[in-house]
């Protein structure tokens, strides 16, 4: 698992910047309610997304909260006052406090299935009836583009996919959720090229490949053999869904 203190500083940049924070977040603004007046972003990170959400709807009081110290450091400096540290599994919030929630590239990082369901449960929680979680599902898969790349990761041990779609929608049904609608934007600026991918792998990208282990370097070895060292391969295509509180 990535030290999240430790890519604070990187994250923008590594990760598409602000191309891609603009298509995440028209994507997922186009699932909030117009009306929405109250908006919650859970895992902000550095607020690059958080921040568009607040500058692109009018109105709408915009609230961070993200565990890393450091991603919330950067995210209070583009929010200030609007940012919390907490954990995903605890909200420091009341019941129906916001007419949104989000948790984008998120789910994914789950330890375990109870962890993700906590998660799913604290946003349904502080939702306002008639209000929508949005969130990101199957992150893994929207990276495997069919490349040369992916056809080298994809004998790598496998890990459980703990935002896979039919997995998060089962946990929104449990918490009184239903689904509101999908959306897919792409991650601008994320195509994965070899030698960015081998910096990956020696970073603790892949959780299945920890650095310094033999097959992590045997992983590496096959990725600086392919040509192109430099070259992105296609951006990955991200999946949303978005789940409402019934008002009844």
């Amino acid at each position: 698992m990535l030290d999240y203190d430790k890519e604070a500083e990187r994250y923008d940049a590594s990760r598409g910047g602000e191309p891609r924070a603009a298509a995440a977040a028209a994507a997922v603004l186009g699932l909030i309610p117009a009306g929405a007046r109250g908006l919650l972003d859970v895992a902000c990170g550095t607020g690059i997304v958080t921040r568009r959400f607040a500058a692109d709807r009018d109105g709408m009081r915009v609230t961070g909260v993200d565990l890393s110290p450091a991603m919330v450091r950067h995210a209070a400096a583009r929010l200030p006052g609007a940012v919390v540290r907490a954990d995903s599994r605890r909200l420091p919030f009341p019941e129906g406090q916001f007419d949104g929630v989000t948790s984008v590239w998120l789910l994914h990082l789950a330890d375990n299935d109870e962890d993700a369901r906590t998660i799913v449960g604290e946003c349904a929680r502080v939702l306002r009836p008639g209000g929508v979680y949005v969130t990101t599902v199957d992150k893994a898969a929207a990276h495997n583009v069919g490349s040369d790349i992916d056809a080298v990761l994809a004998s790598r041990p496998p890990r459980a996919a703990r935002d896979a779609a039919e997995r998060v929608e089962s946990y929104a049904l449990a918490h009184g959720l239903v689904p509101a609608g999908q959306a897919r934007f792409t991650g601008r600026g994320q195509g994965r090229s070899p030698r960015r991918t081998v910096a990956d792998l020696r970073r603790g990208w892949f959780v299945m490949l920890p650095p310094g282990e033999p097959l992590a370097d045997e992983f590496a070895a096959r990725l600086q053999a392919l040509p192109d060292q430099d070259r992105p391969r296609p951006d990955p295509l991200f999946s949303l869904r978005a789940y409402r509180r019934p008002t009844g």
